[in-house]
């Protein structure tokens, strides 16, 4: 597919890709509903979570939930009045992966077809990511070639943990191995941690958004870099939001730590690597600003990681703040920075 650029975009120099937008589909709502009502998950953040979204007469919850339903003219009219021109639509937290192997593959296959009914009705505004179920590695790897070959959806979205297992685990290999031999991307989106890390965060208010996905969903990217994943599938490309989970401010101590902890021959699990987590930060993974409309954070990271692996986000229907879109259009970066930014880093990572 080609992007079409709009008279607006070309005024200004560059479209605005928004490359972390989320829906969710009836069914999987009706789905999160009855495993509340039954409380036949163990997983208190899920409880948290979706008890939240689920159950609040608050007007942001209230909000939230009907729009990531809507993939049609509210969702435009939204996308218009921020002068978002494209969105990349994944399947939003905990997507299947707190379902049963056969619920959850399933489940996925449907929201990728609904995804692929709305970006026929809206193909110049709409692309998307495939859903699949990694606690089914196998099929896993079968719906998201299905979703790449026959469907035409242009990466993966994995929700982080999958029932507080991560995919550092070579059982789950499968998954990277396709994304590879497919060659798009897979985005690590946070989930609320799971059960074996959220107590403290839960006591104080912090499992969400506001601090717990962040440090939950970078735990995971590290796992997968020391646990020798890029090494196996050295062209897996991998993003993660929020400008990185606060990686790119680590990275430095990230690099420094891990090496004495190799030479300490510490830990069974960390092994040496070929190279750095900075270097594999820097040609495997790629980092979008999702919810971070500061200009200081996303010039530091384009520094530390290159101006052409950062793009733009806002993280819809989340955090919809139209407010933020000239906020981010005023950044004192070269205005070639800034259409990769906002554009062709978008246009050549999910080969738009």
């Amino acid at each position: 597919m080609a992007v079409k650029e709009n008279s607006a975009a070309k005024e200004r120099g560059y479209m605005r890709i928004a490359t972390e937008e989320a829906f969710n589909t009836p069914e999987i709502i009706r789905q999160y509903e009855e495993l509340l009502k039954t409380k036949s998950l163990n997983d208190p953040g899920f409880e948290s979570l979706e008890g939240f979204y689920m159950t609040s007469q608050a007007e942001r919850p209230k909000q939230i939930k009907r729009r990531l339903q809507d993939l049609g003219e509210g969702r435009i009219a939204d996308m218009d009045a921020a002068g978002v021109d494209m969105q990349i639509l994944a399947l939003t937290a905990p997507g299947v992966q707190v379902f049963d192997p056969a619920t959850g593959t399933s489940l996925a296959a449907d929201s990728n077809d609904r995804l692929t009914e709305a970006i026929r009705t809206y193909p110049d505004r709409f692309a998307g990511l495939a859903a699949a179920a990694p606690q089914d590695p196998k099929n896993a790897a079968k719906e998201i070639e299905r979703g790449v070959k026959k469907l035409g959806l242009k990466g993966v979205i994995i929700n982080s943990h999958i029932q507080g297992e991560y995919l550092s685990d070579k059982k789950f290999w499968d998954i990277f191995e396709a994304a590879e031999a497919l060659d798009v991307p897979i985005y690590l989106h946070p989930n609320t941690p799971p059960a074996a890390m959220i107590g403290p965060m839960l006591e104080s208010g912090l499992d969400g958004a506001i601090f717990g996905f962040g440090v939950e969903t970078g735990m995971h990217m590290l796992k997968i870099i020391v646990s020798g994943a890029f090494d196996r599938f050295p062209n897996l490309k991998i993003i993660i939001g929020h400008m990185g989970e606060a990686l790119p401010f680590w990275l430095y101590r990230l690099d420094f730590m891990h090496a004495a902890t190799v030479r300490a021959n510490r830990y069974e699990a960390m092994k040496p690597l070929k190279k750095t987590i900075s270097d594999y930060m820097q040609e495997n993974i790629y980092i979008t600003n999702s919810g971070v409309a500061w200009e200081p954070a996303i010039t530091f990271t384009q520094n530390v990681v290159g101006v052409d692996r950062v793009m733009y986000a806002m993280d819809y229907p989340y955090q919809y703040a139209p407010e933020e879109v000239p906020i981010l259009d005023n950044m004192s970066i070269a205005a070639g920075h800034k259409k990769k930014f906002f554009q062709t880093n978008a246009e050549r990572i999910f080969s738009l």
